[in-house]
């Protein structure tokens, strides 16, 4: 039982592939708090697979937040976007009177980063807001980092600026809210053409962010989205998948759906109870 208790939450081999588990903002159990440099510590020095959002400053910097406004997640008020670096010195994250993680931290901390660590830039502005004086902030600081790190956001425009200005960065893309609507408005053959116009657009993306029950769905009507990814040389990140109860592991439902999911060999699953559903998986397996 040690063994399974002892799980870091990096990944779960299948069938001989591997299939990363990320750690959904920068957590790597839910109970953790929300974008913790704590936790951002230990998964660098593990090699994890992480991911965090990042708003736009108004003076072209970013901070860890995922909302557009300071009030759901700090002490502050207001957009963040007409912050400047002076504003923010103060505020403090709700959960534990934490200081904000600004992108220059980020660039020193990443310095120290295990090599198969990855952390994953989740832009929640578009590149209207960003502009090029905040790709010219990235290109600044993410010149020379030693751990890798992929880029990625709902605006195609942002991501191929990305491309551009630093094209060691990996790149992804989230067609999700989109392939919903086309979906609904014009069913799975056309998902289908949409996300292969994705996959060989002009942001050449590493890996395609889905969300899971939309990969299952399509799987059910004969899409296997994650191998029409795969056979174009692209990575598939399914999110976000996290269990109800990590102590007592997988439910019968959470279990049929992960199963499914596993069965289709993503190549990275988003969870916030990244080594509870390891010590889940291993636990079903050895049953």
């Amino acid at each position: 039982m040690t063994r399974l208790l002892d799980a870091q939450g990096l990944e779960i081999s299948h069938e001989g592939h591997r299939t990363r588990l990320k750690w959904h903002r920068l957590r790597k159990r839910f109970a953790d708090p929300l974008f913790s440099a704590e936790v951002m510590a230990e998964g660098f020095a593990a090699g994890a697979s992480m991911e965090l959002d990042l708003r736009v400053r108004a003076d072209g910097g970013f901070v860890v937040l995922h909302d557009e406004e300071l009030e759901g997640e700090t002490t502050g008020q207001g957009a963040i976007g007409k912050k400047s670096i002076g504003d923010l010195t103060a505020i403090r994250m709700q959960e534990g009177d934490r200081p904000l993680i600004l992108s220059e931290d980020l660039a020193a901390m990443l310095q120290s980063a295990h090599p198969a660590a990855l952390l994953q830039f989740d832009m929640k502005d578009d590149f209207e807001a960003i502009g090029a004086r905040g790709i010219a902030h990235l290109a600044a600081h993410f010149q020379d980092i030693a751990a890798s790190v992929i880029v990625s956001g709902g605006s195609l425009d942002l991501i191929v600026a990305v491309k551009e200005k630093l094209p060691h960065l990996l790149r992804g893309i989230d067609p999700t809210d989109k392939l919903y609507d086309i979906k609904k408005a014009n069913g799975w053959k056309a998902v289908e053409t949409e996300l292969r116009a994705d996959l060989r657009g002009p942001t050449e993306p590493d890996t395609i962010y889905l969300h899971w029950p939309l990969i299952l769905d399509a799987a059910n009507e004969g899409l296997d989205m994650i191998a029409l990814c795969q056979d174009e040389g692209k990575r598939v990140d399914a999110w976000t998948f996290t269990l109800k109860d990590p102590e007592a592991g997988f439910s019968e439902e959470e279990w049929l759906g992960f199963s499914t999911l596993m069965a289709l060999k993503p190549d990275q699953i988003t969870t916030d109870e990244a080594p509870a559903t390891e010590r889940a998986w291993r636990r079903r397996m050895a049953d």
